[in-house]
């Protein structure tokens, strides 16, 4: 095999053979895992979850992860959400010509592995070479398929005024883990991506809230983006206590010398929950003891007053209304 991918790699030929055998099927294999047209798996019982992601991340590797960890842990959250036990993946890879094969070889290590993790099964893919700067070092296309457990009931439309909002981690770190990487600014701090599988906790959480109203991955746009969506779905308004809503040292540093708000800022391993208040202290709990999820933490209300908006208390106790989201702030984090 040659060092970096050629246009040939992407011809269908003996190359394309070569690279399916010896670096997907390596690391991606499975007892599903075809060479046919299409994948044939169980069909489980019950209702199933859909969904399907593109990853353009620039660069491709960060502290903590890279395009093919990120990959499947944006899809297994993405069903995860709807309550949805992630069962199978495919994937798509869309290759510039030229790039390093050994760097091929992390990614298609690092989606084996979370795989495995996350207890999903990639059974199916394609790949293609785009010619040099067609495409930025590799693009990525992944579609799940999960079961829903028995009477889960998630949307963002479910949220009720008197739910306690829940985010199950420090947020904004993704986000300003990848600002970092691209060395644009010139500031040095030690952040890694949060990205992380998190059926887990998920999974914790059911078992001990059955009426669960809403959970979110807060990728792209944040919080903040996922709590005005809620607003809009569900025709509510939204509190929260700026005191409570967790954010690392050093995000909180890098975000204050740039002027982002964290809340804005995506999380790739931290959603946003919303429930019954009586279950709230059991939701944190339980999610206190999962992997990722150690720092859960209850950061407002639903509420039937101001809706469509989310208002913030500050740290003196005063309020005022978080501004709605606008262009988006990190643009190809995802």
């Amino acid at each position: 095999m040659s060092d970096v991918i050629t246009l040939a790699h992407g011809s269908g030929g003996r190359k394309t053979s070569e690279l399916i055998a010896n670096m997907f099927k390596k690391n991606l294999g499975n007892e599903f895992f075809t060479a046919d047209d299409a994948a044939v798996m169980p069909r489980p019982e019950g209702r199933i979850a859909m969904s399907t992601d593109g990853f353009i991340v620039s660069p491709w590797e960060f502290p903590g992860g890279n395009i093919g960890k990120l990959s499947i842990c944006g899809t297994v959250n993405d069903l995860a959400c709807m309550g949805a036990k992630p069962l199978y993946l495919t994937c798509s890879y869309v290759i510039e010509e030229g790039f390093p094969i050994e760097d091929l070889e992390k990614i298609a290590e690092a989606m084996g592995e979370t795989a495995r993790k996350a207890g999903v099964k990639i059974v199916a893919g394609d790949t293609k070479v785009a010619g040099k700067g067609q495409v930025d070092k590799v693009f990525i296309t992944t579609a799940g398929v999960g079961v829903i457990e028995d009477g889960v009931n998630l949307s963002g439309a479910n949220a009720k005024p008197g739910d306690k909002i829940i985010v199950t981690g420090d947020v904004g770190r993704h986000g300003t883990c990848i600002l970092l990487a691209r060395d644009e600014y010139g500031i040095e701090a030690d952040v890694k991506s949060d990205c992380a599988p998190l059926w887990d906790a998920v999974e914790a959480v059911l078992a001990v809230c059955p009426e669960m109203h809403v959970i979110r991955d807060a990728t792209r746009g944040g919080v903040g983006t996922v709590l005005y969506e809620i607003c809009d779905q569900s025709g509510v308004g939204i509190d929260v206590d700026s005191e409570a809503v967790p954010v690392t040292p050093e995000v909180r540093g890098v975000t204050g010398m740039l002027g982002l708000e964290p809340l804005y800022l995506a999380c790739e391993g931290t959603m946003v929950m919303m429930c019954p208040a009586e279950y709230a202290d059991k939701v944190v709990e339980a999610l206190k003891n999962t992997e990722h999820a150690k720092g859960a933490a209850i950061i407002g209300e639903v509420t039937s007053e101001n809706q469509g908006r989310v208002v913030m208390t500050t740290g003196i106790g005063g309020k005022t209304y978080l501004p709605q989201p606008g262009n988006e702030l990190l643009p190809r984090i995802c």
